[in-house]
């Protein structure tokens, strides 16, 4: 190539460059290159790697805004994860997001240990807990304690929420009547999903016991069934924030369902059994 022609390719891009923002460009990363620096210009690993003839690829491309880091819920520490959540169940409470809110008689944002190394999550709240603003404090919630105590825990030492934060309700005109539960529908569990996420992220337990299929299915993003899912662990990955760590997740049956269907206790007691041989656990002396 003459110099004349040089001389005018260098021209027309001294003038597209004085056309266009500074935030326009990014320089597409050779693949020996190092991480680019706080100015977004990649540079090789070895000076010297850039012989006589190389070529520097630029991408005039709109450059998008960088990855948001503000959503990346750092590790905290025990008091300021008490008062991050005690911040969250306010917001919680005070949530009229869905119909749920106008129906609701206590949310539910959830409550144990904010440095627990294991998290249940159910389905949405009940009857009792609609009325005492508790997660699983009816018969549901009373298995569910004998299965922590089982794994050598106690209800004290995890943390227990929901996907839904209100008690959904199959006639919302009757809160009073018993037997008047469902599950959060998909309008309602996306607009609790984020409080949800917001827990996980500050408590970020090291695994998460998914309890039930609806519980499941909207945490692990699988469309299989229950019985498909369970048995093996899944790394979490969250849509509104960031783990600190990674986190895995298992999926077991819901105590409500266990008490409808005993035989499946023992399936049950195979799921907590891995938890507890990831984390040492050998249950009460017997």
């Amino acid at each position: 190539m003459g110099k004349s022609e040089l001389r005018r390719l260098a021209g027309a891009l001294k003038h597209f460059l004085s056309e266009q923002d500074e935030d326009e460009f990014i320089t597409t990363p050779a693949a020996d290159a190092t991480p680019a620096s706080a100015a977004g210009v990649s540079r090789p690993a070895n000076p010297k790697a850039m012989q006589e003839g190389s070529t520097l690829t630029i991408d005039f491309r709109r450059q998008t805004a960088p990855a948001a880091t503000s959503n990346t819920t750092p590790m905290m520490t025990t008091a300021q994860k008490q008062a991050a959540l005690a911040e969250l169940a306010q917001t919680i409470k005070v949530c009229s997001r869905c119909a749920l809110g106008a129906t609701r008689l206590n949310a539910v944002p959830g409550e144990g240990n904010v440095d627990a190394d294991v998290m249940f999550v159910g389905e949405g709240p009940g009857y009792d807990e609609d009325r005492q603003g508790r997660p699983f404090v009816g018969r549901a919630g009373q298995l569910l304690d004998k299965m922590i105590v089982a794994m050598g825990l106690t209800r004290e030492q995890v943390f227990i929420a929901n996907i839904a934060k209100c008690h959904p309700m199959v006639d919302p005109q009757h809160p009073e009547k018993h037997g008047n539960d469902r599950a959060p529908n998909a309008g309602e569990i996306a607009c609790c999903r984020k409080f949800l996420e917001q827990q996980i992220a500050i408590v970020c337990p090291k695994y998460i016991v998914a309890l039930g299929g609806v519980s499941a299915k909207a945490l692990i993003s699988d469309a299989k069934s229950l019985g498909a899912l369970r048995g093996q662990f899944y790394n979490l990955n969250l849509d509104s924030v960031q783990l600190p760590r990674p986190v895995q997740i298992l999926a077991t049956f819901h105590p409500a369902a266990l008490l409808r269907n005993p035989n499946w206790k023992k399936d049950a007691w195979k799921d907590l059994q891995m938890v507890m041989a990831q984390l040492g656990l050998k249950g009460p002396a017997k």
